[in-house]
């Protein structure tokens, strides 16, 4: 028979012996050198990830420029996988709010006209939400700001008129690009939240000059020519309705028109109005803000005579609500 070795005694540092038996002595005499190699390596591994750290937390360039190469790599492999170029921070430039976050109050509007004018909930929703913030900020009705942005877009931020009134409230940017300097230049007036406040501060100095929502709104279309009747009964009804829908009532979408109570005489034959009588003019009514104390700065001629709509014969024009401008009429049927 074959005489069988022993394996040495842990800790003599013998040598195990190619036709010794495998013991768990045997075993532990060879971990033990592996252990101190990988001790030693992970003491190094952590040692330099603490450098790395450190260095990243006091260069904040050399971090952005990591994360900047990082991230075009990602972009990269991205791109060579879908064949087309992605932007992960694509969803920071989208307008949209839950509806199921809103007031229930805000909620119902937002579904209303998102049925009505057929655009998204999610966009709908965002806007009904900075409309009703734009309005206690400016003391307005959210109502009616929501009214002007239907009559004059449809809600679509990329409406442009013939006359170069733009996006959701068609606000002119030649005229009013110094309120637009503070968002960014002429351009933010694409942006649906931007577009949606400079219009609301126009209109409430518009109504602010008149004495009157009624005046504030034919001096918001520039209607010179005529009275503006029939964009005022459009505006208005808009508002009662969403009034209506806010309170939780079932209003269909075209629930009668309400009138302004205007004669027929100064429809057709509107008498010219001085600039010293519009400031005088009283409110017409209730709802109307206008702290005669306050001055407010005239809104440009250029803007009335590019907004305003062309004389039309008896009866008024009809507004067809597809017409990207509704300053625009459309000749009677």
């Amino acid at each position: 028979m074959n005489a069988i070795s022993l394996s040495p005694v842990p800790g003599s540092g013998a040598a195990v012996s190619a036709g010794s038996v495998w013991t768990p002595w045997a075993a532990a005499a060879l971990a033990r050198p592996l252990l101190r190699l990988t001790r030693g390596s992970l003491v190094l591994l952590g040692l330099l990830l603490a450098l790395a750290a450190f260095a990243l937390a006091t260069q904040p360039q050399l971090r952005d420029g990591i994360e900047s190469r990082a991230l075009a790599w990602l972009l990269e492999r991205q791109m060579s996988a879908f064949g087309v170029a992605v932007d992960p921070q694509a969803i920071d430039r989208v307008t949209v709010s839950d509806p199921q976050a809103l007031p229930d109050e805000q909620e119902r509007v937002a579904n209303w006209l998102s049925r009505k004018y057929r655009v998204a909930k999610e966009p709908m929703s965002a806007l009904v939400a900075e409309a009703f913030v734009v309005g206690k900020q400016l003391d307005l009705d959210p109502k009616l700001i929501l009214a002007v942005m239907a009559m004059e877009s449809r809600f679509n931020p990329f409406a442009a008129s013939p006359v170069g009134a733009q996006g959701l409230m068609q606000v002119m940017t030649r005229v009013h690009s110094a309120k637009l300097e503070d968002f960014g230049g002429n351009m933010a007036v694409f942006d649906p939240l931007t577009n949606l406040r400079v219009g609301a501060m126009i209109l409430r100095d518009t109504i602010r000059r008149s004495g009157s929502i009624e005046g504030g709104l034919r001096l918001y279309v520039g209607a010179v020519s005529t009275d503006g009747r029939w964009y005022i009964d459009r505006v208005l009804s808009e508002r009662d309705r969403l009034h209506r829908v806010a309170a939780g009532q079932n209003v269909g979408f075209n629930a009668p028109q309400r009138r302004t109570g205007l004669s027929t005489a100064s429809a057709s034959n509107p008498p010219a109005v001085s600039e010293a009588a519009q400031m005088q003019a009283p409110a017409r009514e209730s709802d109307a803000v206008a702290p005669a104390s306050m001055e407010h700065p005239p809104i440009p001629a250029a803007e009335q005579a590019a907004k305003a709509p062309p004389v039309s014969p008896s009866p008024e024009p009809v507004q067809r609500l597809d017409t990207p401008y509704p300053g625009t009429p459309y000749p009677a049927a």
